[in-house]
């Protein structure tokens, strides 16, 4: 019998050029995430169930511990894999308020678990990169705005670095349709939101149907919702437009007010790579936004639907005398990169993080080989020794398939070979200096 292991559906696992990459991603989302002040936490990838399937959308996708030698008539253990990032915060900041600063700026960048059919883009068990910001019982309009420039400053740095596609983010805001459709007399105005939800799955002639027998709304007031929803524009014109509409509300002048200055505020975060738009279509199903709404959407992967979203909650989490309102964006890492190494969009990084292969004459210059390998990383530089003495030519062929671009000879004059360009020259374990050095890969400090 063959003990080969067979893949697990649904649990991707990188090859190391690839983690190169991954890491190399997380590092620089990290990295603008903390230029602006976002603090690094990791919660525990176990809540209790019943917090997990308090809101009722994913209750099939959650997976539940039991403990193995459990008797048969046993109950699960009340605990559950957490299925995002946003559930465990609000736990994390209940249980923690009193040792936090609020409003409380974090982010979080850990994977999650999610019992779902393995798909492009959907996975069992996936990387995600969230930003929130958190008030106690307010929390100012200006965070919405500077959650979502945030995220679009480190989404730019991902695209201009490693080399992502071109990314879109579409904002919308809550207050605006909810408004709108008040505004219009439609019955049930949080059905007529997820029926406008679907919109990227189904024609607008079965979404307006769905709004007649979901939501109550008249084969008119249907169709004003759809002219809302074609609304998309990269400034704040939409405001005019929206108006000429003729629907009168003070919450969706609120949410015009909102989104306009969500669109203002990040016209100088934007390019030619990342843009943003307001887009009257966007309304994410989800019970508890309550003001901006968003998705990220990357060029050519539109099968994806959506890499990034988010938006404001004004509830948080609460424990019956505080309220913690926020704003956060999430980003699909898992979602984004592996279809991209699937694909060949993405380069590998290296194999490895050697920089230098100190190569063996014979084994017992071994220990001579390792004094050089520790003064090189004594200074910063990645080296390890070769394997065996073999030839010179195959020790190189070696650093070759491993991507490593230096082979030191440790002879009675030190050389350092560049196996790129071929060049060879003379050098000090203790001054010697890479050139054109590596540096897609983060090193592990670098790394939460």
């Amino acid at each position: 019998m063959s003990d080969k292991p067979t893949p697990l559906s649904g649990f991707p696992e990188l090859l190391p050029e690839h983690r190169a990459v991954e890491r190399a991603v997380i590092a620089s989302l990290a990295h603008t995430f903390e230029l602006h002040g976002f603090a690094n936490i990791e919660t525990r990838v176990v809540e209790p169930l019943e917090r997990l399937s308090k809101g009722g959308e994913i209750d099939k996708e959650i997976y539940v511990l039991r403990r193995l030698q459990a008797e048969e008539s046993a109950s699960d253990s009340g605990l559950a894999l957490h299925f995002d990032l946003t559930v465990p915060f609000a736990r994390y900041v209940l249980e923690h308020a009193g040792k936090l600063e609020f409003p409380f700026r974090r982010y979080q960048i850990q994977p999650a678990w999610r019992g779902e059919r393995p798909q492009e883009g959907r996975y069992r068990q996936f990387t995600q990169a969230d930003i929130d910001i958190v008030g106690r019982d307010t929390l100012g309009f200006h965070h919405d705005v500077e959650v979502v420039r945030v995220m679009v400053e480190a989404l730019d740095g991902l695209v201009r670095t490693v080399g992502l596609p071109d990314l879109s983010f579409q904002v919308n805001n809550r207050k605006l349709i909810q408004g709108f459709y008040r505004g219009l007399g439609i019955p049930d105005v949080t059905a007529a939101i997820r029926q406008i939800d679907k919109l990227d799955k189904q024609p607008a002639d079965a979404v307006a149907a769905l709004l007649v027998s979901e939501a109550g709304a008249t084969d008119e007031q249907a169709q004003r919702c759809l002219d809302l929803a074609t609304i998309r524009v990269a400034d704040t014109s939409f405001v005019e437009r929206v108006r000429a509409l003729g629907v009168d509300d003070e919450l969706l002048e609120e949410g015009l007010t909102e989104l306009a200055a969500v669109v203002d505020g990040c016209a100088g975060a934007v390019g030619e790579h990342v843009t943003l738009e307001a887009n009257l279509r966007i309304a994410r199903g989800l019970d508890y936004y309550t003001g901006t709404v968003l998705e990220v959407f990357m060029a050519g992967y539109e099968r994806l639907k959506s890499v990034g979203g988010g938006g404001r909650y004004d509830a948080l989490a609460s424990d019956g005398r505080t309220t913690y309102p926020g704003v956060g964006v999430s980003f699909g890492v898992s979602r984004t990169l592996i279809p991209l190494f699937a694909d060949g969009v993405l380069a590998p990084g290296r194999k490895v993080p050697s920089v230098v292969l100190v190569a063996l004459a014979d084994d017992d210059s071994r220990p001579a080989a390792d004094a050089v390998a520790q003064r090189l990383r004594a200074r910063g530089i990645a080296a390890e020794v070769a394997a065996s003495p073999q030839k010179f030519g195959k020790q190189i062929r070696y650093a070759e398939r491993r991507d490593i671009p230096f082979v030191w000879f440790a002879n009675d004059q030190h050389e350092v070979k560049d196996i790129r360009s071929g060049d060879q020259v003379a050098a000090d374990p203790d001054t010697w200096t890479p050139t054109d050095q590596p540096t897609d890969q983060p090193t592990p400090e670098d790394t939460p």
